[in-house]
């Protein structure tokens, strides 16, 4: 058996509609005041950051979303290869476990933009009742516990990573024999130091990618089609 560790970025969910954030057509390249909406400081300090940021979610693509080939592909190389895997995601959208992935396996680094939290006293609800209540009228609405300002369950800008996942994460990447790379251009630290560890730590590096990254000296091989043909080809590869 062959330890693989398969780690995500937006760039597997674009074929769910749902857009990147830095590639030429990124979120945060056509409009870089959005970022402003999830950027923990503003948001906290000023309630129209938050309305805003609230009415974004609203027409957002997420919770509509469904999985793509490129999740069945990970959800089917669970099912049938006999390998031990693990998924370390950056997404939110929680597609891999929508794709069937066992939930055991999926460790979201920067939380789940299906649940909302609160800031004050961490209770959580769901993001679908949140935006149910925008509908109705509520801006900018509040934790029905005590009052407390509700965000996204998800690591905002200006937060840190859950110290407990990113090291859970960092532990999966030393002991894995295969760390693939799906779909993420590798910037944002600390989580793009997985692929670096990995490959220091004796595992193969695979790289499925549009663009370049930081880590593509260091692999092993480096992917450029499309993840929808390249992700499952690969798999069956790895089986």
């Amino acid at each position: 058996m062959t330890m693989v560790a398969i780690f995500t970025g937006a760039g597997i969910s674009t074929d769910s509609g749902i857009p990147d954030y830095r590639g030429p057509n990124g979120v945060w390249r056509q409009d870089p005041g959005a970022e402003r909406l999830v950027t923990y400081g503003p948001y906290m300090a000023d309630p129209d950051i938050r309305r805003r940021s609230w009415r974004m979610r609203l027409d957002g693509p997420v919770l509509g979303a469904e999985p793509n080939v490129a999740h069945r592909a990970i959800a089917a190389y669970e099912r049938t290869s006999g390998n031990p895997l693990r998924v370390i995601t950056q997404n939110v959208d929680g597609l891999h476990q929508a794709a069937g992935v066992s939930e055991r396996k999926v460790l979201e680094l920067h939380g789940s933009a299906r649940s909302v939290v609160c800031t004050a006293c961490h209770a959580r609800s769901t993001m679908a009742d949140a935006l149910d209540r925008v509908r109705a009228g509520e801006d900018d609405p509040a934790c029905r516990a005590c009052g407390g300002i509700l965000k996204s369950a998800t690591v905002m800008f200006g937060q840190r990573l859950d110290p407990v996942v990113l090291g859970t994460a960092m532990s999966i990447a030393k002991a894995t024999e295969v760390f693939v790379v799906a779909g993420s251009s590798l910037q944002v630290q600390p989580a793009a130091s997985l692929a670096g560890i990995a490959a220091e730590h004796g595992a193969r590096l695979i790289i499925v990618n549009a663009e370049a990254t930081p880590y593509d000296p260091v692999a092993d091989e480096v992917v450029r089609e499309p993840i929808g043909t390249a992700l499952p080809a690969l798999l069956d590869r790895l089986r």
